[in-house]
This record gives C-alpha cells, sequence and structure tokens, in this order.
C-alpha cells in the first residue's frame, strides 16, 4: 500500500462541532516507519478546550439519559457501520500512526465494529432486579443510573478498540464521554469521533479533546464535572488517576498493564508453545497489556523448546506495516524505541544472555523507521529487571524451571497480574495454573495476549484497579445502582 498521503489537520469535536483549539498550537504526528513522514497536525489544547468538552458532555447529559436502551442502541448500530465503511481507510491510518501491520490494524478495526453491535444489543438487556419485600403491600426493585459525564483517556498501542471498549459501554448506559486520546495516535482516534458524527450521535454526547497528558488529561481527573474516569496506561500514571479521583469522590477504572508469563510444562505440544509465544511476544512489537514477556520453561524440554523458539524468530520479517509480507513493525515512537533499548541493556549489563536480537534495525531502509529486532534472553532470573518491570516491545526472557510448582511461584512473583498462559496437555496441572495463578486472564495452551469482547477483560494487584472491562461487566463501572422502594 502506499504511504503517500496529504497531513491531515485534526480539530478538536465539542459540542457536535469541528474546532481549533484555543492555543492555536498543533504539532506533527509521525509514522514511526518513516519519521519523515507526517501523518497528520493535531491540537495543543489547554484547560478552556478541556472545560468547553466538559461543559457540553454535562449540558447533554439529561437528553441522552432519557433515551431509551434501544434509541441510544441504534445510533451505536449506525457508528458501527460508519467505521466498518470506513475500514481500510483507518486501518492504514492506523498502521502509518503507530506502525503495526497493516492486517493487525484491520483486526483492531474490525473488532471495534463488533463492540459497538455488541453493545448497542446491550440497550435491550434488564438493568435491574424486583427484590421481595418485607411488607406485603410494597415493591421492591433496583435499577442502574448512568454516572453522568464520563472522562475516557486512551493509550497509543490500542487507538481503535480501546477506546471503543470504553465509549461504546458508557454511551449504552446514558452517559455522556470526554475523550483523550494518546497524542501518538490522535489522528486514528479523530476518525473515530468522525464517524460517530456521521451516524448522528447528538451534540455533546461525544467530545474529544487533544493535547499532552499533563494538561488535558490531568485535567479531566481534576475537573469537578466528571464523574467517572476509565483510564488504561502505565501504573504510574493510573496511581495518579486513582488518587485524583478518589479525593473529589469520583468514581475510576485503571487498566495499567502487565508482566505476563508463559509457563511451558515438560509434557506441552512444543510446537504450539512456540507459536503462540512467538505471537504472543511480538505481534504489535510486543506493545501489549497483555504481551507475553516471561517464558517460564521446565528443564525436561528447555533445550528443544529454545531452539525452535530462535529459529522460528529468526524468520520474523520486520519492516513497514504497510508493505506486504511484513511479520512486525516498528516502536510507535523514538522514545519508545529507547525505552526498549535501555531495558535490553539493561539485561545484559545484570547478566541476562542474549540469545537473539537486542539491537536497532538500521539497514535496509530501515533507518528512518523506530525498529527494534526481536529480541530473546535466556538466563533470567526473577530478580532482574527485565524479569519485572513491563518492558512494551518485542522482548522476551527464557527461565529454566525443574516443576510446574517452581514455575507458578516465578510467575506469581511479580507486581502485575494481567494475563498468563500455560501449555500442557495434564488435566490436574490446567486445574492447578487456573487455582493458583494471580491474574485476571488465564489461557490454557494459548497465547497470553487477547481477550474476546463478551468477556470481562481486567487484571489483579498493579494491574488494574479490580474492576473489570469489556462485556456484560462493563455495567459495573458506568452505572450505580438504584433501589427503588414503591408503597401504594
Amino acid at each position: 500500500m502506499s504511504t503517500t498521503a496529504e497531513p491531515k489537520l485534526c480539530l478538536n469535536y465539542i459540542n457536535g462541532e469541528w474546532s481549533a483549539s484555543a492555543t492555536g498550537r498543533t504539532e506533527p504526528s509521525l509514522n514511526p516507519a518513516n519519521r519523515g513522514d507526517i501523518v497528520g497536525y493535531v491540537q495543543l489544547s489547554d484547560i478552556s478546550d478541556l472545560n468547553s468538552a466538559v461543559a457540553a458532555a454535562k449540558a447533554a447529559a439529561p437528553a441522552w439519559r432519557k433515551l431509551s436502551g434501544a434509541a441510544r442502541g441504534d445510533i451505536l448500530f449506525k457508528i458501527a457501520n460508519a467505521i466498518e465503511a470506513r475500514l481500510d481507510d483507518i486501518a492504514s491510518t492506523m498502521t502509518r500512526e503507530m506502525g503495526k501491520t497493516f492486517p493487525e490494524a484491520k483486526g483492531e478495526t474490525a473488532r471495534g465494529v463488533a463492540i459497538l453491535r455488541y453493545y448497542a444489543g446491550e440497550g435491550m438487556r434488564k438493568i435491574g432486579d424486583v427484590i421481595p419485600s418485607s411488607d406485603s403491600e410494597a415493591l421492591m426493585f433496583s435499577t442502574r443510573v448512568p454516572l453522568g459525564v464520563v472522562g475516557v483517556i486512551t493509550p497509543w498501542n490500542f487507538p481503535v478498540a480501546i477506546p471503543i471498549w470504553k465509549m461504546a459501554p458508557a454511551l449504552i448506559y446514558g452517559n455522556t464521554v470526554v475523550f483523550k486520546s494518546a497524542q501518538e495516535t490522535a489522528v486514528t482516534a479523530a476518525k473515530i469521533v468522525e464517524c460517530m458524527h456521521e451516524a448522528g450521535l447528538p451534540r455533546g454526547v461525544v467530545n474529544y479533546v487533544m493535547g499532552r497528558g499533563s494538561v488535558i488529561g490531568q485535567g479531566i481527573i481534576d475537573h469537578p464535572d466528571t464523574n467517572g474516569i476509565t483510564f488504561t496506561g502505565s501504573d504510574t500514571v493510573g496511581k495518579q488517576v486513582g488518587l485524583g479521583a478518589l479525593q473529589r469522590g469520583a468514581k475510576y477504572q485503571l487498566e495499567m498493564g502487565g508482566k505476563n508469563p508463559v509457563i511451558v510444562a515438560d509434557d506441552a505440544d512444543l510446537d504450539l508453545a512456540v507459536e503462540a509465544t512467538i505471537s504472543g511476544a511480538f505481534r504489535s512489537t510486543g506493545q501489549k497489556c497483555t504481551a507475553t514477556s516471561r517464558v517460564i520453561v521446565q528443564a525436561g524440554v528447555y533445550e528443544a523448546f529454545k531452539e525452535k523458539l530462535v529459529a522460528k524468530t529468526k524468520a520474523i520479517s520486520v519492516g513497514d506495516g504497510l508493505a506486504a509480507g511484513i511479520w512486525m513493525g516498528p516502536c510507535a515512537s523514538e522514545s519508545q524505541l529507547n525505552t526498549v533499548l535501555s531495558y535490553i541493556d539493561k539485561g545484559v549489563e545484570e547478566g541476562a544472555s542474549l540469545l537473539l536480537g537486542g539491537k536497532r534495525l538500521t539497514e535496509g531502509g530501515l533507518e528512518a523507521g523506530f525498529y527494534v529486532e526481536p529480541t530473546i534472553f535466556e538466563g533470567v532470573s526473577r530478580e532482574m529487571t527485565i524479569a519485572q518491570e513491563e518492558i512494551f516491545g518485542p522482548v522476551i526472557g527464557l527461565m529454566k524451571v525443574d516443576t510446574v510448582e517452581e514455575a507458578l511461584d516465578v510467575a506469581n512473583d511479580v507486581k502485575f497480574g494481567l494475563s498468563a498462559s500455560i501449555f500442557t496437555r495434564n488435566i490436574g496441572r490446567m486445574l492447578e495454573f487456573i487455582r493458583e495463578m494471580d491474574a485476571g486472564l488465564v489461557r490454557i495452551n494459548a497465547e497470553s495476549a487477547g481477550v474476546e469482547l463478551q468477556a470481562p477483560f481486567g487484571g489483579m494487584k498493579m494491574s488494574s484497579s479490580h474492576s473489570r472491562e469489556q462485556g456484560q461487566a462493563a455495567i459495573e463501572f458506568f452505572t450505580s445502582i438504584k433501589t427503588v422502594f414503591v408503597k401504594p
């Protein structure tokens, strides 16, 4: 596919209108595969822009809330259709703006469509229960009511799916939204908002404000009229979100990453385990919160597994995600590339052995992009930095253990608990893994990355605020329960 296109000037979307920031300032969004390619210019908004967006959302909330769930669902269906009609355009913009391959970007965009259709159907489901009263003449029941204005703060790694899996349930349950995407993927996010506008979403129901996290993100956290905040990003920023929301009594939901293990037992199908490890670790250049980071292998199959893993990883093609035949794209930005390289240096410094990769790729036309080789360490011990901290890049550490019990102990010995998987044919080991693994998502004979849209998603320990996203579980965050007692 061609990567040549005129840079797009992206505007904020406030109260149904596209407008430049009050600052008059913009910054370029660059293609990480070729930093000379400017995908678009995005707004550098200030607090006055955010205040306008929150005011618009607050004003729109009463009318939106009064619509039936079915009516709100009809609008979500129309948004889904609008995105589906522009699927290739949105996906190619995503690839240019954050680097994941075009097939992956298409899959993510299609997932966004499916999420919208799923939640459109939620508009016709029950939102309460009849509860027996001790008074025989009374009727008592529960219902659910929207929070009001919800701030949605999203990262750059899934610029379509994550905003949609937050905004779709927020909207179907009657909330209005102030949306701040990562600045690195603001052009892609703007295309999603364009589809909402085209679908006839009422004015003020969704408002989109671009800008720095320190200004717009912090402004959403601090604003007295945002009733809830849903955030995906680093645990460092997540703590700030939670503290800020708590101080003023706003509801908050945090998804903050993982350090996800794969356990390979000595009875595993090694070919299946290798394929899943490579997919979980290196697709999207390892820039997933559920990406495989630690590979904990029983000693009896360690050498055989390692040999197959290295051979398969060597075959990975790295390059521009819009080019045919490319399996892995660049890191999403120069700063992310530098972060990954610094962790690789740290691994070597702390005594891990570099089996494969570990360098920036600058040959064969890759010098203008932020490319790093798929990287495998061995001799990784549990206390090493690369075994404890989220790298968010194509780097895995092999860890040898004697037993599955030891593997579980190593797997749980981190502050995160998002996802984990095991490869084994033994039902007893499967059940032990399910019971003992401290993670919100556990997968058997499948990669650690990925969750189905109709299933609850979230982590334990420092991976989340212990709430769940997606599926019917989303109603728990985006609504409050109201108990009603009626006596004639």
